[in-house]
């Protein structure tokens, strides 16, 4: 289910001083209920990637296969676009006690890179020639006070590069909504259930 933004800025998340100058695009309701400790659990399940998992969404798997050859055709991903050469990494805007603190996962293909985890958050950044890109999980109580249940909420903040950035984040918009969400949603959804390393017993 998708959120407004609010659902996002309304909390108390670390993120919002570490980049203030980047815009909300989307906030969604990910299926994965879990107990309070859980959220590095699915933050590994993000970094090993549900588009590669067995069983994975074929539409997810071709869409992003998509983008990446569009990608590479047209020059978005090379290494001057990215982190450290185009844009600098948020890693230097981290406060002391997360920059001191646990990262989070890597992303064995290189394309995303952790920034902080904490019990109740975990960022994540990427660039290419287009935009400068967070993907956040926030570990939300969701049930009667107590009851220790808790679901992931997914926003994904941007920056885009300029006109250019902008013109290609409306025009990828329809397709996100439409395609890659809602079989991305349910391929984390299939991951988080199925994932042996769950000790939670919340459904």
């Amino acid at each position: 289910m998708r959120l407004p933004s609010t659902a996002h800025t309304s909390r108390p998340w670390r993120i919002h001083e570490i980049a203030p100058d980047f815009h909300v695009e989307d906030v969604w309701v990910l299926p994965t209920p879990g107990g309070p400790d859980e959220l590095p659990l699915l933050a590994r399940q993000f970094a090993e990637g549900p588009v590669v998992r067995p069983g994975s969404s074929p539409v997810v798997r071709f869409l992003f296969a998509v983008r990446w050859k569009l990608g590479a055709a047209l020059g978005w991903d090379r290494p001057e676009t990215g982190l450290g050469a185009r844009v600098p990494t948020l890693l230097d805007r981290l406060p002391a006690d997360l920059r001191e603190g646990p990262r989070g996962p890597s992303f064995p293909d290189g394309r995303f890179t952790s920034l902080y985890l904490t019990q109740d958050e975990w960022a994540a950044e990427m660039a290419n020639k287009t935009v400068h890109g967070i993907l956040h999980l926030g570990w939300v109580p969701d049930g009667p006070a107590g009851s220790g249940r808790h679901r992931a909420h997914m926003t994904v903040l941007v920056k885009p590069n300029g006109l250019g950035g902008a013109a290609y984040m409306a025009a990828i918009k329809p397709f996100r909504y439409l395609g890659v969400y809602p079989a991305l949603l349910r391929s984390v959804g299939r991951a988080w259930a199925t994932n042996p390393a769950r000790t939670s017993p919340v459904s």
